[in-house]
Parts: C-alpha cells; structure tokens; sequence
C-alpha cells in the first residue's frame, strides 16, 4: 500500500482502521507496559479487553497537565512504555510469542533483545516549553522516530514539499523544530535549519534566505513574520517563494493576510500561508490543505495514529461532529511517552469534520484551524468590587486583524506593582507607518469596549526593535504575546 492511500479511505474503512489499532495497542501495548495507565485502570476497575471502539475512551478518566507534572517530579518514566519478560510474556498474543520464540532460536536472545530496545528504549526526547506551566519532557523510541517521519513525510505530502525549504524553527528540544527535520528526512527534500533568531540572529538568517532562495519557509509564526518585514526594508525580491507554513502558535486569519499583503510587496503576490498545529504530548504535528485563496481547511488529521475527541470544557461530556470545545488526544501508535485522553487546553470552533476536504478531496478527518488556547481566559481584578473573566484569544484576534498594528504585545500588572491592588491590563504597539497615536488608541479602546465590554488600561507605542526585544524573538522558543507581569502574593 503507498503511505498516500490513506489520504481517500472511505470513512466507515478509516473508523473501522482506528478501532482496531485502538483495541490492540490498549491491550497489548499501553496497559501492559505503562506503570500510569495500568494503574489507572485497575483503580478504576477499567477492563482493557472492553475498550473496543474510539466511542469506549469515554469511560477512561482524562489525563491533565497536572498529571505529567506530577509523575516528572515523582518518576519521570511513569508515563513510558517499559516492558519486562513477566510483562511480555503475560500479555503479549501467541502469535507475538511464537514470533519472539522463533527469533531468539534462530538468531540468538541479542536479536530479540535489540528489537525490543529499538521498539521501547527511549533514545530521544522533547520538551513542552514552559510558558504556561513547569515543562515537561517526552521521551521517544527509534520506533517513534519513525512515527514522526511518517507525520512529516504526510505533511510534505499535503504541502506538496518538493523542493529546497528553509527551517526558521529555533533549535531547541522542542517538537517544531525535529518535525521540521524529520520532515525533510522523510520526504528526501533539503531542508536548511538556521536554529531561529537565538542562533542565527536577524542578518545572518536575511543573508540565508537570499542566498538559499528557498521555495518554502517554515518556522515559528512572529519570527517568520519579523525576517520578512527585515527582509522588505532591505528591499529583498522574493518571488522564489511559493509558501510559507507557520507553527509554535497560533495563525489567525487576519495574520495570514498581513503575511500575504508582505510577500506581495516583495514580488511573490501568488505566496500560500499555512498553519501547522502540533503539541509536545502529541509527538507530532497536522498541516493545514494549501489553499491559496486565504481560506482554512482545518488541519488534516490521522485516524490510525490517533484519536482526537471535543469535549465540553465544563461538563467533560464529548461532543458532536463540528461543535465548539475543547481538544482531547489519545496515542494509539507510539511507544515511549505515551498518553490516553489528554486535555490540551486548547479550545476549538467548528470541533472536527469527516467530511471530504473541499479543496483537496482528501477523506481524512479535519480539526477546525480555529484553536486558541484555555489558558488565555483569565479572571482579572480589574475593580475593587468583582473579578472579570477576560478572554484574551478575542483580544488576539482583534489585535491581528488592525492592519495599523505591526506587532503587539498584551501585558498584565498590578496597579503600582502592589500585589493587593487591582489588575492592569496594558498593551504595547508597533505600528506600520506613522499614525495619530492617541486617535488610534482611542478608536482601538472602543472596539475593546464593545467586544470585551472593558478596555486597555494604557496603549503604548514603541519601536520596532524595542517590540523585537520585548516578544524575545531572538532569544525565546515562542514570542512572548501575553506576559503576566502580576507580583506573587
């Protein structure tokens, strides 16, 4: 079968594809080997052998953030595959035993010893990034290492990654990065990584880009932005350029068409903009369908590697196909650091959708691009009397959709930096062009006002390589869009 064939399986073939791997790799892999889910299970009295169906997880409790924390502190393996022989030889098929039995008679026990090593040793590892919450690492196998070019040879295969790319991710064990690599290794397409602003810096990487002349740019969304914008004032052509795919944080439309306003000034009117969305947990990363009329199609997602469900992020209760809520994750191919019914944090508009793309015909399921993260809604003391619940995902979009505002930044403080006093919430601007700051200020508060019912407490203009410094694009794994600034009682 050619890995492409999946792309057009009907949908009945895919969920049927997805039971079945789900059914076997809880019973022979996850229950079996990880020391989290197996007692999870039997606290829970959750027989294995019962979950058959993707519709079964339903009956398993979620994994949070808070779990991985705990296990990283307690045991950093908690959550790895670790089989032993009593393990193996208690759970494992008769047909995986034979296979086993047969091996070691005919190539001796070094052979059945290495193919487990290269199955569930962890060799390799990434790590979330820490901005929310402490960072956790996740650990992969040469198994998953394989796993993560298949996501990124199906990445290429949907963007169409053909020729020569650069790789603006920052070097780091984060997952953008090494998806980006594995990418090119699967696809046997030349990737150029620069390791982002930290390591190559702003010049350094302008002088890459023209020399390379790359056809696709891939890499962290504001820093791929700030090289284009170094690149316009240098007076750069990039018309080699035919599409650029941004990842490690959010792409709202409103960005995309000012990336897409850039590249048309620069020669390259024709330039795609996509977005990736992926996640340490996940140990991989979906793609956006390349549509080049500014539209989203959702990310593509993988019915045999996973499965995703949308709950209601009050109740837990799983939701229908295209409803709003939050996205749950569950690995039903990896080894290494594995996870079962994950809260992301991240909330999404229009759930997922089994219904063919309508622009690349693809049968594969589609997450909504339309994902912001649960952690930006946050109670905010911004009187005396009441607390509000502000949620900053709508003053992100809002903030990207001004075509005035260059980059921005949203800030959280206290009133006089006293830990007692009411929050601030502040916002720092860079602006295309000269503009009326305080007209502006005041036409931005009113927007504020009328779709967050409150406003900015101040709206501070500032230069452009003084917003570099501030969103540390050259120094950090992610801008720093919102920062919480708030002294700690």
């Amino acid at each position: 079968m050619k890995e492409e064939e999946i792309f057009h399986y009907s949908k009945k073939r895919l969920k049927e594809i997805q039971d079945r791997t789900l059914t076997s790799f809880i019973n022979r892999k996850l229950y079996p080997f990880s020391p989290h889910y197996r007692t999870l299970f039997d606290q829970h009295r959750i027989d294995p052998r019962k979950i058959r169906r993707a519709e079964d997880l339903q009956n398993i409790p979620f994994t949070s953030k808070e779990d991985l924390i705990n296990a990283l502190a307690n045991d950093p393996l908690d959550f790895v595959l670790q089989p032993n022989e009593t393990s193996i030889r208690k759970f494992a098929s008769v047909a995986e035993l034979v296979g086993l039995a047969w091996k070691k008679m005919v190539y001796g026990p070094e052979c059945v010893q290495g193919a487990l090593e290269e199955e569930y040793k962890p060799i390799f590892l990434t790590a979330t990034t820490g901005t929310t919450k402490t960072p956790v690492s996740f650990f992969y196998t040469a198994h998953d290492l394989e796993r993560l070019k298949l996501y990124g040879k199906r990445m290429a295969v949907i963007l169409d990654l053909k020729d020569h790319a650069l790789n603006l991710f920052p070097y780091a064990p984060h997952l953008a990065f090494w998806q980006t690599v594995f990418t090119g290794f699967a696809s046997g397409t030349f990737i150029f990584s620069t390791g982002g602003g930290k390591v190559f810096g702003t010049d350094l990487t302008l002088q890459t880009l023209m020399k390379i002349k790359p056809r696709f740019i891939i890499g962290a969304t504001d820093f791929v932005y700030h090289i284009l914008k170094a690149a316009k004032e240098k007076g750069c052509d990039l018309n080699f350029v035919k599409s650029i795919a941004l990842g490690a944080s959010r792409v709202p439309p409103g960005f995309k068409v000012k990336v897409r306003e850039l590249m048309s000034s620069m020669n390259s009117p024709d330039a795609g903009v996509f977005g990736t969305y992926g996640f340490t947990e996940a140990r991989g990363a979906w793609i956006e369908c390349p549509v080049r009329n500014g539209l989203s199609s959702g990310y593509h997602i993988y019915p045999d590697q996973e499965v995703f469900e949308i709950i209601d992020p009050v109740s837990g209760r799983v939701l229908g196909e295209g409803e709003d809520g939050e996205i749950v994750y569950t690995s039903i191919s990896g080894r290494g650091s594995c996870v079962l019914r994950y809260r992301t944090g991240d909330l999404v508009k229009g759930g997922i959708t089994y219904a063919p793309c309508p622009h690349c015909r693809r049968s594969l399921p589609r997450l909504s691009s339309d994902i912001s993260r649960a952690s930006n809604v946050k109670n905010l003391q911004l009187s005396k009397i009441k607390g509000t619940l502000v949620n900053l995902n709508h003053l992100e979009y809002l903030l990207d959709d001004e075509k005035i505002i260059d980059q921005w930044q949203i800030e959280i403080s206290k009133k006089e930096n006293d830990p007692y006093e009411v929050d601030e919430l502040n916002v720092f601007l860079s602006a295309h062009g000269s503009v009326d700051e305080a007209r502006f200020g005041k036409l931005l508060n009113d927007k504020v006002s009328t779709s967050c019912e409150m406003t900015f407490n101040s709206i501070v203009f500032v230069t452009a390589g003084e917003m570099k410094n501030r969103l540390g694009l050259e120094s950090a794994v992610k801008a720093k869009k919102i920062v919480d600034r708030r002294p700690q009682v």
